[in-house]
């Protein structure tokens, strides 16, 4: 389940954060608290679909936080500044549902077009990105601290 960053959901949240190649605890301590959107995946997992192929959610749900991500945003552009899953729960589709829901609400409030970095040897994330329509849009040079450059990509929303 996605739902909106809750500042109980702080500790958890830094203890994935530790998770990203260049873990930021003053940005994520900014945004649980507003304004940058900050949306969280849940470790509510799904049952198997049903014979229509609808996903049922689990019986016992869990509200536990194992992945976030944090957008800022003006009236035109998203920029993704952090996303990160817990590694127990990737390969679950969390990123790719946060990354939607994501595009919903920056469409909801007005924007048009979304943009992040990703480091070079990121081979998973930049295949996502590009599943969901993202392009190589620009390079920012020494982007990360061990020197690479950040690879912009972005796409319409």
């Amino acid at each position: 389940m996605i739902r909106s960053a809750r500042p109980d959901d702080r500790e958890i949240l830094r203890e994935v954060q530790t998770h990203l190649r260049e873990p930021n605890p003053s940005l994520l301590d900014y945004a649980v608290d507003g304004p940058p959107l900050t949306l969280v995946s849940t470790a509510r997992r799904f049952a198997p679909r049903n014979r229509s192929g609808e996903e049922r959610p689990a019986t016992a749900p869990d509200d536990t936080p194992v992945g976030y991500l944090v957008a800022f945003h003006d009236e035109e552009a998203g920029y993704v500044a952090e996303i990160v899953v817990a590694p127990d729960h990737r390969r679950e589709g969390r990123a790719r549902r946060l990354l939607a829901a994501t595009f919903d609400r920056l469409r909801d409030r007005g924007c048009s077009r979304i943009r992040l970095a990703v480091h070079p040897d990121n081979d998973a994330a930049r295949t996502l990105y590009e599943s969901l329509g993202f392009e190589e849009v620009g390079r920012e040079e020494g982007h990360y601290e061990d020197g690479s450059d950040g690879i912009v990509m972005g796409r319409d929303l």
